[in-house]
């Protein structure tokens, strides 16, 4: 696998090959009868510290320290799976594309449901995993891919969108500057945990050429399947109250 020198590259292309693309309509006759998938940047296991990426080969994928890319929209994803997940198409027991309401069995609610709780699963975890799926536009490039936050990131994500807001900015609206860093609980079970920083603002004809791809993004969302998401990874336990990582339960 060879680093990619394309991900950053320059503002003169900037983001507005999306200006005239239109996901529901350009491309509606190549997708006829095709099931929506994209392509999907993974984090690696293991307190790794390089993004694997999609190549220019669909067979090869490239290793980077860091991207940067246009965040269109993201969501919670949660997921429980009655036997242990391992990758592959199969819907989950009981899913949830807003983090809100469960559908399937068992369904409900999600915040008071038992099997999101801490503790429902072992080593202290929830039974139902909870991840951030991200959709991202890399610039001088028309379709989003899908980046999976496992939970040790989701806070730091979490951060990082406040502060946008913060300053009235969209996660739209600015190119997000991606890297790894090494973490590990307090019993050394080390994990790679995700980072977030601003490359630079977008300017205005380019926040008017991606909004309305993030807005399509948005409506197909509930369209793409679980299976864009990482197969369960070992447990990373977080406070709910405070998200800092907890020791397991021996």
């Amino acid at each position: 696998m060879s680093e990619n020198k394309e991900l950053t590259t320059t503002a003169q292309s900037g983001y507005l090959l999306v200006a005239d693309f239109n996901m529901s309509e350009s491309i509606a006759d190549e997708l006829a009868g095709l099931d929506l998938t994209f392509d999907r940047i993974k984090i690696p296991s293991g307190g790794g510290t390089v993004y694997e990426v999609p190549g220019e080969d669909s067979d090869e994928c490239d290793t980077v320290k860091e991207f940067s890319a246009v965040i269109l929209y993201h969501h919670p994803v949660f997921a429980f799976y009655k036997e242990k997940y391992t990758g592959g198409s199969n819907p989950p027991d009981c899913g949830s594309y807003d983090g809100i309401t469960g559908e399937g069995n068992p369904g409900g609610k999600c915040r008071t449901c038992p099997l999101n709780q801490f503790g429902s699963a072992e080593n202290n975890g929830k039974a139902c995993k909870n991840r951030r799926r991200i959709y991202l536009l890399r610039e001088g490039e028309v379709f989003p891919l899908i980046l999976s936050l496992p939970t040790g990131s989701i806070k730091e994500f979490t951060r990082y969108i406040q502060r946008l807001l913060g300053k009235g900015r969209k996660s739209y609206g600015v190119v997000t500057k991606f890297a790894l860093k090494k973490a590990s609980s307090n019993s050394g079970i080390a994990y790679s945990q995700a980072t977030f920083g601003i490359d630079r603002v977008l300017t205005d004809e380019e926040i008017a050429a991606v909004r309305p791809l993030a807005n399509q993004v948005k409506a197909m969302s509930r369209k793409v399947g679980y299976d864009m998401d990482e197969p369960a990874e070992m447990p990373i336990n977080v406070d709910p109250e405070t998200g800092e990582v907890i020791e397991p339960l021996k």
